[in-house]
């Protein structure tokens, strides 16, 4: 494939992250995320329970959080931060004149476990059952 544009750079206020579409085939979802150094392109959702980060994603300085369950990463070197136990999937991003162009070979996809099923409410419980002492 080849360089693509995916938005103007006007289009994502440094601190910001947003979902566009590569006009590839039939389009391919991407989000681009504007930090303090510059734009990074990665698969729309976080690779731990399919969050969408245009809706979950925080964008401060250099670091990316889905909100949903704290995971993070560094925007610059992509290092696991925090909570985070998978990395990030990034496509080649450049920015020539006001474009955002990303380097498309193959949609980025994470594999998610489809049998695996949590409950949202007890997600953070410790299950030491130590809640009475409350």
């Amino acid at each position: 494939m080849t360089w693509t544009k995916v938005c103007d750079k006007s289009e994502i206020p440094e601190g910001s992250i947003k979902k566009v579409w590569a006009r590839i085939g039939g389009g391919i979802p991407i989000a681009v995320a504007h930090h303090k150094k510059g734009f990074v392109a990665i698969p729309p959702v976080c690779p731990h329970l399919e969050e969408p980060l245009e809706e979950s994603g925080l964008v401060m300085g250099c670091k990316l959080t889905c909100t949903k369950h704290l995971w993070s990463w560094d925007l610059e070197t992509f290092e696991l931060q925090d909570e985070a136990e998978l990395p990030l999937k990034t496509y080649d991003v450049k920015v020539e004149g006001s474009n955002v162009m990303v380097y498309v070979t193959e949609q980025l996809e994470y594999n998610f476990d489809e049998d695996e099923d949590i409950d949202e409410n007890t997600f953070f419980d410790d299950d030491d059952d130590d809640d009475d002492e409350w």
